[in-house]
């Protein structure tokens, strides 16, 4: 072990202990006020209700801290513990080492064995925790077909991006994390633009929004907001869980409305109107492209950072790898970055919540502050989301307001 592998230890128990830390905050907060619903709801939220959605939270969070520990002792084993070494080793007994099919084998085994051991977390969080609280429907033949379909997918998009970055990490030169940057933006770009009618679609139904008081509504509020669509449409989103949701998806002509079906049954048309306006924040405050401007921006700096440690020999052996090679290098990042990038989390959460309270300022100009605030009543109720999350947790993580703060500012404004 070098100085580089004592870091990585360092920063990586860093950052788990302060992942459970945060969460044993929220799980001590929400229960220390679940007895009492907050005066600002205290009108139009049960009791029974508040106290499910503080035990749901709680749940979730001791489900999270087990996640930081299996992903701690998964990553340490993975690297440390020389599991991709002996991948690597496995694969180049069948292929020439350091070639693109050993790296393309060595990537895609990873990412394989990574998600085989996310599974049963995955599988006790549906059928255990969202069961438990009333809001999984979704069968296990249905959870199997979404693994189907999600590893057919993977494969199929996954598979030929990860040759082509290996093919141009390899014979593009010192530049060569300028060319998969571009690779890597022209992909995503790409999905954005495949997905509302070609990936969607694989994992729910899209109908179009059949209520015509409804619909005449909506369109109203669109032609003031100066927003044109492709459609209104509905979400079987009932199919897997009781939540709801409503979002926009694509760009240009190609743009979506989309409401879960569970959303529709539950708020009222003014309401939803409201919520669709809070949606339409988002586009006419450009959120969308901003965030994905930054992402690739991001992007860039970090594989530029990556073309500086891809021939090093101190980050392979700090992480017991073996010798240099694209296909590890990649991996390694990958798999490394996160731990070194996540007290960079409140950062963007701020950023998110900025974005959030400037749609609900969009949404109060152009519909109905007071029934948005009806609607994130509904929602948060319907949703079992806390009312009284710990504020460092919060200020953390959430990429939205707190509930309480939301809602106050929304009344201000209407």
């Amino acid at each position: 072990m070098n100085a580089f592998s004592w870091t990585f230890l360092v920063v990586l128990a860093a950052a788990a202990l302060t992942r459970l830390w945060l969460a044993q905050r929220q799980v001590a907060h929400v229960r220390a006020h679940r007895g009492v619903v907050p005066p600002t709801f205290a009108e139009t939220i049960p009791l029974a209700a508040h106290q499910k959605a503080a035990d749901y939270t709680a749940a979730k969070a001791r489900l999270g801290m087990l996640e930081v520990l299996l992903g701690a002792a998964a990553l340490v084993v993975l690297t440390l513990g020389g599991l991709l070494q002996w991948l690597s080793a496995q694969w180049a007994a069948l292929f020439v080492p350091g070639g693109l099919t050993h790296g393309t084998a060595l990537v895609a085994s990873a990412v394989v064995l990574l998600s085989a051991l996310e599974l049963p977390v995955a599988v006790y969080r549906a059928f255990v925790i969202e069961a438990r609280f009333g809001f999984n429907r979704m069968s296990p033949l249905l959870f199997l077909a979404d693994l189907a379909r999600n590893a057919a997918l993977g494969a199929a998009l996954g598979l030929p991006l990860l040759v082509l970055v290996l093919w141009l990490m390899g014979r593009m030169g010192e530049l060569w994390w300028l060319y998969v940057w571009l690779a890597w933006t022209g992909f995503n770009l790409m999905v954005l633009l495949l997905y509302p009618t070609f990936i969607a679609p694989l994992f729910n139904r899209f109908t179009p929004l059949a209520d015509p008081a409804l619909a005449g509504r909506i369109e109203r509020l669109l032609a003031r907001c100066g927003f044109t669509s492709n459609g209104l449409y509905v979400m079987d989103g009932s199919k897997r869980s009781a939540h709801g949701n409503a979002y926009f998806t694509g760009f240009g002509a190609a743009k979506r409305i989309v409401f879960f079906d569970t959303l529709l049954a539950r708020l009222a048309p003014a309401e939803v109107e409201a919520v669709l306006a809070h949606e339409l924040g988002h586009y006419r405050r450009h959120h969308v492209w901003k965030r994905i401007v930054l992402l690739f921006a991001l992007s860039l700096g970090l594989l530029w950072v990556l073309g500086r440690l891809i021939d090093q020999p101190w980050f392979y052996d700090g992480l017991n790898a073996g010798a240099p090679g694209d296909a590890m290098g990649l991996l390694l990042f990958v798999l490394v970055m996160p731990v070194f990038t996540f007290f960079l989390q409140p950062l963007t959460s701020l950023y998110s919540r900025r974005h959030e309270f400037e749609a609900d300022s969009y949404a109060a100009a152009n519909a109905s502050a007071a029934e948005l605030v009806r609607a994130l009543v509904k929602l948060y109720q319907d949703n079992a989301a806390t009312l009284t999350p710990d504020p460092l947790h919060s200020a953390f993580y959430d990429s939205h307001p707190p509930a309480a703060l939301r809602i106050a500012r929304l009344q201000s404004l209407a």
